[in-house]
């Protein structure tokens, strides 16, 4: 696997909160939700909230370079679609930083390279591990590889369902929301825009 430098092991940012600051934060929530911090189940929790809040969002210490720069140039003439499709990923909406999970189908056509494909699921994950709205994620996804990989076009489909409707307001279980982003040939030719959109659907 191909080592990453990120962004805070090289400059780490001073308006980051430390963690003793994150712990008391996390008690100030336990006491306004109604609980005690004290108690007993509750002691170590402001520790375990920052560590995990540490990895949910660990997309702010990567930047797209960092997994994008390696491409490969011997590809023996192929320049069909590439598509990894079915990249489970899980994220928090930005309005009430509550999860949102789901799926990405995400397509280029090559033109002076190909990436591995692991690289485009790190892509995806990257993206998930920050404050989101699903449409603002479907767009970061399509421009990233667009601008770093130059290929002929890119696909980018998301498929989530939102805990923000499942868990509280509408509390509907189940319903999925759908975004998509086409840049080059995927936005230029309805032909390759359905292949796509067939493909990645197809069970």
């Amino acid at each position: 696997m191909d080592a990453v430098v990120t962004n805070s092991e090289l400059t780490p940012d001073p308006q980051r909160p430390t963690q003793l600051e994150v712990e008391a934060a996390v008690r100030t929530l336990i006491r306004w939700a109604g609980d005690d911090p004290s108690r007993e189940g509750l002691m170590e929790t402001p520790r375990r909230v920052a560590k995990a809040y540490r990895e949910l969002f660990s997309g702010y210490d990567v930047e797209p370079e960092d997994i994008l720069a390696k491409t490969f140039s011997e590809v023996g003439g192929y320049s069909d679609m590439v598509l990894v499709r079915d990249i489970e990923f899980h994220s928090h909406c930005e309005h009430h930083m509550v999860p949102f999970h789901g799926v990405a189908h995400v397509a280029y056509i090559p033109d002076h390279g190909v990436l591995g494909l692991s690289k485009i699921a790190r892509l995806v994950d990257l993206y998930a591990r920050r404050l989101q709205t699903q449409e603002t994620m479907t767009a970061q996804i399509a421009q990233a590889l667009d601008e770093s990989l130059r290929p002929k076009g890119v696909a980018v489909m998301l498929e989530a369902e939102h805990m923000c409707m499942a868990m509280r307001g509408i509390q509907k279980n189940g319903a999925r929301t759908i975004t998509t982003f086409f840049t080059g040939q995927f936005q230029m030719f309805a032909s390759d825009q359905a292949r796509f959109m067939q493909l990645a659907r197809q069970r």
